[in-house]
């Protein structure tokens, strides 16, 4: 077996047009009946990958008006489940701020699409994908050192409506609590777990406190008995407990957050 294509170095640095295409041909894409344009969502997965409980959230999505594009960061980079939990959730490889490149491709092609209010383009992520989402904000000038796209503009995530983040993870090395969001003010929507043993229950509320205190619009759930990925059926990590209540509670919030953007 060869190693992920994530591991090998790239010859050159894609443009947004090109990482974006690649992006798509992994991504599902769902519309409301109609022609539109819509508001959009994108939905970042978290560290193991695509789990069948995105597609709830997406008939969420789907029934507060959104279109949703579930995005696969893996299989563009060639990476299995099991590279996840082996190279990433462990923190060996594609820090969030290296995976803000998805982030910053698939807005960009948004913005360009005909069926796409652009004024309404919404982020959210789960865990590694809220890692994601917040540094994509948060990197700043620094942006081209490490998403490593090609021709990113100075503020690559102009005119983001909102971002709803999912016990997102928010410890050292993500950005956001040193750095704050250099200025950008998309309305922010927090699901926070207070029995979260995997991105812990310090970091995440530091992070969105910080952005409150920058200024932002921030609306933050706390379900003080529930653990981290409380909305998958199926987690890997032992310290997970799925709770159907608080996933109906969960998608509930997201369609309530998403017709508030």
């Amino acid at each position: 077996m060869g190693k992920p294509a994530l591991l090998e170095r790239p010859a050159k640095r894609p443009t947004r047009k090109e990482w974006a295409e690649r992006l798509l041909k992994a991504a599902t894409i769902h519309k409301p009946a109609g022609l539109g344009p819509f508001p959009l969502v994108m939905q970042f997965h978290g560290c193991g990958g695509l789990r069948p409980f995105q597609a709830t959230y997406a008939q969420a999505a789907l029934k507060a008006g959104y279109a949703v594009m579930i995005v696969d960061s893996f299989k563009p980079r060639g990476l299995s489940r099991l590279d996840g939990s082996l190279v990433v959730c462990t923190g060996l490889a594609l820090h969030g701020a290296e995976r803000a490149a998805d982030v910053y491709a698939l807005y960009a092609w948004a913005q360009e699409q005909s069926w796409v209010d652009s004024r309404r383009i919404v982020l959210s992520g789960w865990s590694h994908g809220g890692w994601t989402i917040m540094d994509a904000l948060a990197l700043g000038d620094r942006a081209p050192r490490f998403a490593k796209l090609s021709d990113l503009p100075a503020d690559p995530l102009k005119g983001l409506a909102g971002t709803v983040l999912v016990y997102p993870y928010a410890a050292w090395p993500s950005m956001t609590y040193a750095r704050g969001w250099a200025g950008r003010k998309p309305k922010v929507f927090a699901l926070l777990c207070g029995r979260d043993q995997v991105v812990g229950v310090r970091y995440p509320p530091r992070a969105i406190d910080r952005l409150e205190k920058d200024g932002l619009a921030v609306d933050r759930l706390v379900f003080h008995d529930a653990t981290h990925a409380f909305d998958d059926e199926k987690a890997s990590d032992p310290r997970s407990r799925y709770r159907a209540d608080y996933l109906q509670q969960a998608t509930d919030w997201y369609a309530k957050a998403l017709r508030a953007i």
